[in-house]
């Protein structure tokens, strides 16, 4: 039987059908913004269509300067942007798939001085002041939005989806909070649609009956003065009225207050939002954000009105999503866990977008794992990241692997991740690659710390280092107090910590170690707890869905501690680093920078600030968590050295650093192309 009878059946959209009911949402990739990435991109979208995804969504593309995203982005203005695009097109109907281009105006999100927006109101996450777009102005744009559609039909698009959601332009009309106009394009509610409307209407006259018109809806602003669901669902009823194919759902502004997107956001947080809408409207309404597994999808499909799923990273993550889902594979998919360090924050940062668990996402032209011509014997050690990577990829090649992992289980630095509070999808990690091993036939030994000996008597052809890191420990005095765990072992090994704990290290391990020992675990996988920590609100006459934040009690007290001056969490990641600042912000850890450790004893953590070591203090605490940094492991390498082999040394055996699992994966990923 098809476990999955509401996912996988085809759906009628006008003229258009729908092999399934996957949509791969929009994903701003960086290749967008430049011609010559044109190759690049037909690659990455017909390996997603290969893989049996319905209909895809392009990144943005402006429908005229104004509304760049960034000076000289993507742009769908003239006929030659058009006709770059046709190689784009065909790909993906060569392989039985739609692809519609979405439109996107960033308007005062538009990082250059040229933006303008429904008002002269300049975001909190933009240095711009946008200029307000004259009435003129605002029927030129429905023009522009309009043009670019009709560009896109002739580049053989199926559609368009125009972007009226995350505080774009659009959004930016349609919320009081950025509309403070008093002409027929603002003021009431009405009136803020209209823009919106008149896109959608002037586009369908334009593009006919058989061209797809999906709207990107937000359905919870999640910022004080956005909209009221009152306000949504006639948007939505206006919009089905002007001839739009599909909505789809849009979750937040860039500078909500709400987490949408990160790891520690449950499963399908938002669905309530998109079945309220779904229930409104006549035509088909997709659901997105945080939906990443197939038995999620099944769900939402078979409780409601909800016809399409649409999903971003989980096909970053895996581009064969689809076609495992239908050969009952789901045990196989390499799942999205939503950590954002390759894709969204490479997004932000203005760098081509890959994937933590699947560095070849983006570089389909250039990172090829093709069949080798001479299958070779290779010792992979060390069951981390970067060993996991590295395995599978050789064997898929066709390489003999042989694992080695001292532990009793593979998973390395991802192990203790998933044991972190709103980190749980890291498992999701582990049990993909247990299952390719599985299915790859390599011979995996668990428990085994390997020598330099056994590995030269085996006779390999090659020998990779992948032995990881141990956490390094600070000539503190009374490091070795009774008191003191490494981060390893409060998380991994279970250590118990006592009522009142100091954190030496306040780097990403630190801040993690910290959320740990402040919240229970099973909170964070509570959606109901998760919307009363974060304010978002179920009640539909809430203005932007927010409520007032109700954090629950941390579960200790915590210092979080720095040897350097200045904030406390500053290199972390763009797109999370807020969420976790937040987060111990509403748990009230006690967060000291400029510290001088002194010594550690039966009264605690002695402490002082100042280069001059002035100011004592002595923190009574009853643990403390070494978060300190880390140390290779590569004892190994000297021995196989001296025996005549060479090894190849990847992730943190190579870096230690920084626990950097992008760059350990992609370098198995890499060495295994190689070899």
């Amino acid at each position: 039987m098809n476990a999955y009878p509401h996912l996988l059946a085809p759906l009628q959209v006008g003229s258009v059908t729908l092999k399934n009911r996957i949509i791969m949402g929009s994903m701003h990739t960086g290749l967008e913004d430049h011609t010559k990435d044109i190759p690049r991109l037909a690659a990455y979208f017909a390996e997603r269509a290969r893989g049996g995804v319905a209909l895809m969504v392009t990144g943005g593309y402006a429908p005229n300067r104004r509304g760049w995203l960034a000076p000289r982005g993507a742009r769908m203005a003239s006929q030659k942007h058009a006709d770059a695009h046709r190689e784009i097109t065909d790909a993906v109907h060569a392989e039985g798939s739609k692809i519609a281009l979405q439109i996107l105006h960033a308007g005062r999100y538009s990082y250059h001085p040229l933006s303008v927006s429904a008002s002269a109101l300049k975001s909190p996450i933009n240095p711009f002041t946008p200029r307000a777009l004259s009435s003129l102005g605002v029927e030129r744009h429905i023009k522009d939005f309009v043009h670019s559609a009709k560009l896109a039909q002739s580049a053989g698009y199926d559609g368009v989806e125009i972007m009226g959601g995350e505080g774009y332009l659009i959004n930016q009309f349609l919320a009081a909070r950025t509309n403070k106009r008093t002409d027929r394009w603002g003021g009431s509610p009405e009136n803020r649609r209209r823009f919106a409307v008149e896109i959608a209407r002037t586009m369908r006259a334009e593009c006919g009956p058989d061209f797809l018109i999906i709207f990107r809806l937000s359905m919870a602003d999640l910022v004080t003065d956005g909209q009221t669901f009152a306000e949504i669902e006639a948007l939505a009823l206006e919009l089905q009225d002007a001839g739009v194919s599909i909505l789809n759902t849009d979750i937040g502004w860039h500078e909500s207050r709400v987490p949408t997107i990160v790891t520690s956001v449950p499963r399908a947080a938002f669905v309530e939002f998109t079945e309220r809408v779904a229930q409104a409207v006549d035509i088909p309404v997709a659901a997105a954000n945080r939906i990443n597994m197939p038995e999620t999808a099944e769900a939402i499909l078979s409780s409601g009105k909800i016809e399409l799923i649409s999903m971003a990273r989980p096909l970053l993550a895996d581009p064969d999503w689809v076609n495992k889902v239908q050969a009952g594979q789901t045990e196989l998919i390499n799942t999205c866990i939503a950590c954002n360090q390759a894709c969204l924050d490479h997004a932000f940062s203005n760098k081509p977008v890959s994937c933590l668990v699947n560095p070849r996402a983006g570089y389909e032209t250039v990172l090829q794992l093709m069949p080798t011509r001479r299958a070779k014997s290779i010792a992979v050690v060390g069951g981390g990241p970067a060993g996991l990577s590295a395995a599978v990829s050789l064997a898929r090649r066709g390489h003999k692997v042989v694992l080695f992992e001292a532990r009793e289980s593979i998973g390395g630095q991802f192990g203790i991740a998933q044991r972190i509070p709103g980190k749980e999808e890291f498992a999701e990690t582990i049990r993909y690659y247990t299952k390719q091993l599985e299915v790859l036939g390599v011979d995996v030994r668990l428990n085994t710390a390997v020598t330099a000996a056994q590995l030269v008597e085996e006779r390999f052809d090659d020998v990779v280092l992948a032995t990881g890191v141990t956490p390094r420990m600070p000539s503190i005095p009374g490091i070795d107090h009774p008191s003191v765990l490494s981060y390893a072992e409060l998380v991994r090994d279970g250590k118990p910590a006592g009522d009142r704990v100091a954190v030496i290290g306040a780097g990403g391990i630190g801040v993690d170690v910290s959320e740990f020992l402040t919240t229970e675990h099973s909170a964070s996988l509570d959606l109901e707890e998760w919307k009363r920590e974060w304010g978002v609100s179920s009640n539909p006459t809430a203005v932007g869905s927010l409520t007032k934040p109700v954090a629950s009690a941390a579960a200790r007290t915590v210092y979080l501690l720095q040897r350097k001056e200045g904030r406390i969490g500053a290199g972390l990641a763009k797109t999370t680093g807020w969420v976790h600042r937040a987060a111990l912000k509403a748990k009230n850890v006690q967060e000291l920078t400029g510290v001088n450790y002194e010594r550690i004893d039966d009264s605690g953590l002695h402490i002082s600030f100042g280069e001059d070591h002035s100011r004592p203090e002595i923190l009574d605490v009853d643990t403390v968590v070494i978060c300190a940094g880390q140390e290779s492991v590569r004892t190994l390498e000297p021995e196989l050295v001296a025996a005549g082999i060479q090894p190849h040394i990847i992730g943190g055996a190579d870096v230690a650093s920084e626990l950097d699992a992008k760059r350990a994966i992609r370098q198995g990923t890499e060495l295994a192309a190689s070899l």
